[in-house]
């Protein structure tokens, strides 16, 4: 007799609004398997797991578990069965210790002494591949961190299903293999895991079974092995796709120098940072999580105080010492959490973009509602931003137009330095296409930009040039014959720099 499915979804729908999020979708999730579900962003494949974990509830058809109808109305009942939800946006408690949030509400945990659970907080972190300190505050954490306390509390609940949603968002190469270790020996013990990802490679070289969804529906479903990139891009868009990156654009050699950032000291940890970036060029900087290229980046923008330091615009110095002495200098900034630091959520497209700007569309100190509806209209027709108007609010987008809106922001007027700190993440790969392209021909204006990513392809692909940090140092620098994955990588764990040139280190 055949076995049941761990889980099912039969015929199941959901609207939110006027929109079909998910539409008479039948799919099966064995036991002791990770099984992906990919697509484009809106394909509906976030509140798939959702529902699956009852944060939504389905507004047709119904969920079987194990053979067993269930109908979750929280996530709580799901919990009851054993199903839980790594979220993208985390559910921490930001003022409690990473300890007291991994056991919070477990109810495993709620017989345990403080010793014992520090004892099992060990084998967590020991079965996981990573370290977090227990003791600190989560609001002390980087966002990679956080994401790492998520998956931690999620293993505390002993969960024998568990969604993951875009776990290796914020993780480096290093901590997504050592995740992915953690994943196969849950399938291992028997856990079932659903993997939703945008990063088709990490997908293929995890998962057991593929789920494709286009719109709300579902595509197909089959062995991971008998997928690659390119057949999983046609199945999510209904097209074939270019992959790649756009072809750079050579930087001329008279280029003038657009920003100039010498000895720069931030945070207590950024340690005398130098280098240039010209007009029409695209720098990388690379590094892993924790070497200090965030802090860099709002160094120079302002949003974070220099200890020392200097910063040139155009060939003159300028006094930055706030965002706002930023945007005047000519800086702007997209921040890698743009949900937490770069929109405003609840507020629409047009409130986004034009909110910095007003001076721009007023007179006399008065908005004028014509002219800053004809900027907005032109920036969403060139930046590609899907949306039912710009009345739209910001957080009914998917992950990908949120970030153009971002890039929209800061395009209000034309930046002479673009600093974009992990400007794909949580992007599918039609919005990640659209905005290497918005990048480039950013750079083609002569506009520089200054490209922070945790995608050491993604750094490769798009940049001219390469500037490796470590502890909070520039320890190598790579030009176009010189960069290659092998040598940045090497100058990213402290080997030797390879053809590279070498930097303090």
């Amino acid at each position: 007799m055949a076995t049941a499915p761990h889980m099912e979804l039969r015929n199941v729908g959901k609207r939110f609004g006027g929109v079909q999020a998910v539409a008479d979708l039948s799919l099966s999730i064995d036991r002791g398997t990770i099984h992906a579900l990919v697509g484009e962003n809106g394909a509906g494949k976030s509140t798939v797991g959702k529902m699956i974990a009852g944060v939504h509830r389905p507004d047709a058809g119904e969920l079987l578990l194990d053979g067993r109808v269930v109908r979750y109305h929280a996530p709580r009942d799901a919990l009851a069965d054993g199903v839980t939800i790594i979220a993208q946006e985390l559910a921490l408690v930001p003022q409690r210790s990473v300890l007291e949030n991994v056991f919070l509400r477990s109810g495993r945990a709620s017989h345990l002494t403080a010793r014992d659970k520090r004892q099992r907080y060990a084998e967590l972190q020991e079965e996981a591949g990573f370290e977090v300190p227990a003791d600190v505050r989560v609001a002390s954490l980087r966002v990679a961190d956080q994401q790492k306390v998520e998956i931690l509390k999620a293993l505390a609940r002993d969960a024998q299903l568990i969604v993951m949603d875009e776990p290796t968002a914020v993780l480096n190469s290093a901590e997504t293999e050592r995740l992915f270790h953690a994943v196969r020996a849950l399938r291992d013990r028997g856990t079932s895991i659903v993997f939703v990802s945008h990063f088709l490679e990490d997908v293929l070289s995890l998962v057991d079974t593929v789920t494709i969804l286009r719109d709300g529906k579902h595509i197909r479903t089959g062995p991971a092995a008998q997928e690659s990139p390119e057949t999983l891009v046609t199945g999510m868009l209904g097209r074939t796709f270019d992959t790649s990156f756009p072809e750079k654009v050579p930087v001329a050699q008279d280029a003038p120098v657009v920003a100039a950032v010498r000895g720069l000291c931030a945070a207590g940890f950024v340690k005398d940072i130098s280098f240039d970036v010209r007009a029409g060029e695209i720098v990388g900087l690379a590094g892993l999580v924790g070497s200090g290229r965030s802090e860099v980046a709002r160094a120079i923008f302002g949003a974070d105080k220099r200890d020392a330091g200097d910063v040139e615009v155009a060939g003159e110095a300028v006094d930055i010492a706030s965002p706002r002495d930023g945007v005047r200098a000519g800086i702007a900034l997209l921040p890698e959490d743009r949900k937490g630091q770069g929109l405003l959520m609840q507020r629409s497209i047009l409130d986004n973009i034009t909110l910095p700007h007003l001076d721009r569309v007023s007179a006399g100190g008065v908005v004028s509602p014509v002219r800053e509806q004809k900027a907005v209209d032109d920036l969403i027709s060139r930046i590609g931003i899907r949306a039912s108007s710009p009345a739209a609010k910001v957080n009914t987008l998917s992950g990908g137009n949120q970030q153009k809106v971002l890039f929209a922001k800061w395009l209000f007027g034309r930046p002479s330095l673009l600093i974009t700190d992990e400007p794909t993440r949580g992007v599918d790969v039609g919005a990640k296409r659209a905005i290497y392209e918005l990048i480039h021909s950013l750079a083609a204006e002569g506009v520089g930009v200054l490209v922070i990513s945790s995608e050491l392809e993604e750094v490769l692909g798009l940049a001219h040039r390469v500037l490796v940090l470590r502890e909070g140092r520039l320890v190598a620098e790579f030009d176009q014959s010189q960069m290659s994955e092998e040598s940045v990588m090497r100058a990213i764990f402290a080997a030797d720099a390879g053809d590279g040139e070498g930097l303090a280190s």
